[in-house]
């Protein structure tokens, strides 16, 4: 069993928009709802790969009771969601049909108490004697420690669990620090941690501050790899054109299900960047175009780089 937490859940709406005016009035043509947050996603598309899996964070209010309804839909996947007293938040996509671009507005999330902090801990520890890996995904809703991701990482390592962590800011600072089998930022959370603009150096930087291996997503130009293994850059055929919102999930799924699989690194990029690209061609987070992936599968370019310093 593959193991997500998603400490910030959500409840994914997607409006669809001919053209995105500010200060304009808009006729919304379609809207879907979605469980959320990136753990969620990740979950998902690791179900849709085949994959046994279990997710888990918090989740509270009408809003939580949504996602856990919505979540009973996703085959494949088992709902170890920790309830709490505050309100799961909401995360609003804006797509505009015309050009394509997404406008994304996230809530903080509920604000969680020492208790629940205690409880999901608990629940953790027990779900982790069965995990083959964990990954730990998204942002910290209030009241949850700054150093949460670092004590996760720990516990994992403890138990034996690889564990991947894929969030930002203080929280991946100090995760890194812990020692994750693997870290994966884009390259605006990279340039963040390190203090380098530049992606090869960046990821050269990140593992030294603790990460087993680091992969940052590049956007539409792939990832980029810094592993004990080797280096190496991983880039689409194509450049897929749609919501790119979860396309970073999709990568995780990717590398965690590549790894528990056993799979050589350049075959957990090309899995990775595959995902990636369908999920941007998928209507929502969370879901991929599976001919798109299985097309690109054999055609993403995996080319070694220098380890040079």
């Amino acid at each position: 069993m593959i193991l997500t937490v998603t400490l910030n859940t959500a409840l994914d709406i997607t409006y669809r928009v001919r053209a995105l005016r500010p200060h304009g009035s808009h006729r919304v043509s379609e809207v879907t709802e979605r469980p959320g947050g990136k753990g969620l996603n990740v979950g998902r598309v690791l179900a849709a790969l085949g994959h046994e899996v279990t997710v888990t964070g918090f989740t509270g209010g009408a809003t939580g009771r949504t996602v856990r309804d919505r979540l009973a839909e996703s085959a494949g996947v088992v709902d170890a969601l920790v309830p709490v007293r505050g309100s799961t938040r909401r995360t609003i996509a804006v797509v505009d049909t015309t050009t394509g671009d997404t406008t994304q507005l996230n809530e903080p999330g509920p604000a969680i108490t020492p208790a629940e902090w205690s409880a999901f801990q608990e629940t953790y520890e027990h779900l982790l004697r069965s995990a083959s890996a964990v990954a730990l995904c998204g942002s910290l809703p209030p009241g949850v420690p700054v150093g949460a991701y670092a004590q996760l990482v720990r516990t994992a390592r403890a138990s034996a669990v690889p564990v991947l962590l894929d969030t930002s800011g203080e929280p991946l600072r100090r995760g890194v620090a812990a020692r994750p089998d693997i870290v994966k930022p884009n390259a605006e959370e990279l340039a963040e941690l390190t203090g380098s603009h530049e992606p090869l150096q960046a990821t050269r930087n990140a593992r030294r501050r603790g990460a087993h291996a680091v992969v940052a997503s590049l956007g539409t130009d792939g990832l980029l790899a810094h592993t004990p293994e080797g280096h190496w850059r991983a880039t689409p055929p194509v450049r897929a054109h749609g919501n790119p919102t979860g396309a970073g999930d999709s990568a995780v799924a990717g590398l965690l299900s590549g790894l528990v699989e056993k799979l050589d690194w350049p075959a957990r990029l090309a899995r990775a960047v595959a995902l990636s690209t369908a999920t941007v061609a998928a209507p929502v987070a969370g879901e991929f175009d599976r001919a798109l992936y299985e097309s690109l599968l054999g055609r993403v370019t995996v080319t070694a780089e220098s380890a040079a310093a």
